[in-house]
């Protein structure tokens, strides 16, 4: 990385030889600049390089920072990637451009519902529990042709799936299998791949890569 180069130029250029690698056209990675717990002015700087868009973990702390950001940059484009509670499903309809922490099947009705109450019916990523891990959220592999089928019924639009693999682990099978179920099941989103392997997770087909601590240092 040289010196008068930003952390987003960095990124933007590592996402791009990846692309290369990989043979696929830049325009088709998505990056989403991981901004929970980070202050406004820590964002600023990545919205006036041209960021776009931006992950947050929780509905209020996104309620807090981002609509008078939205008012400055009305082009930006918000997405909820943490775990979310179905009683804040209309509150995460109305703020947020996608959702990527579709679930289970209660969380898919109270986002139908809050579709039809608010008229927005924002794309919503599936996010598989890739490593069959107890603490962490996600549908069971097991259960995902079910729970897609209920929101392909509930016409809930689907951008595709998501994961995030165990930890301390090479992620590049569990990228590869999220890969594969996408293309199993007719879906061109994935969205995964983070600071340490967005790059690898580019190469196996990642659209939408999720990076916090490489833009704005360990939290």
């Amino acid at each position: 990385m040289e010196k008068s180069a930003t952390p987003l130029e960095h990124i933007r250029e590592s996402i791009a030889r990846a692309c290369r690698i990989a043979r696929r056209k830049t325009e088709d990675v998505t990056l989403i600049a991981i901004s929970k717990t980070k202050p406004v002015e820590a964002i600023m700087p990545l919205l006036e390089q041209g960021q776009i868009h931006f992950g947050e973990n929780r509905v209020q702390e996104a309620q807090d920072k981002w609509p008078t950001l939205r008012e400055q940059f009305p082009e930006l484009r918000l997405h909820c990637v943490g775990q979310l509670q179905s009683n804040k499903a209309e509150d995460a309809v109305q703020l947020f451009d996608c959702i990527h922490s579709l679930d289970r099947p209660s969380l898919l009705k109270a986002l139908a519902k809050a579709f039809d109450k608010t008229g927005r019916r924002i794309p919503c990523f599936v996010q598989v529990n890739i490593g069959t891990e107890d603490q962490k959220g996600g549908c069971a592999i097991a259960d995902l042709p079910a729970l897609l089928e209920q929101a392909r019924d509930a016409d809930v639009p689907l951008a595709g799936l998501m994961c995030v693999p165990p930890a301390d682990i090479e992620p590049a099978p569990f990228f590869a299998l999220l890969d594969k179920l996408a293309r199993d099941h007719g879906l061109d989103g994935r969205s995964m791949g983070m600071s340490g392997d967005f790059e690898t997770a580019i190469q196996l087909g990642a659209t939408h890569v999720r990076v916090g601590t490489a833009l704005f240092g360990e939290r």
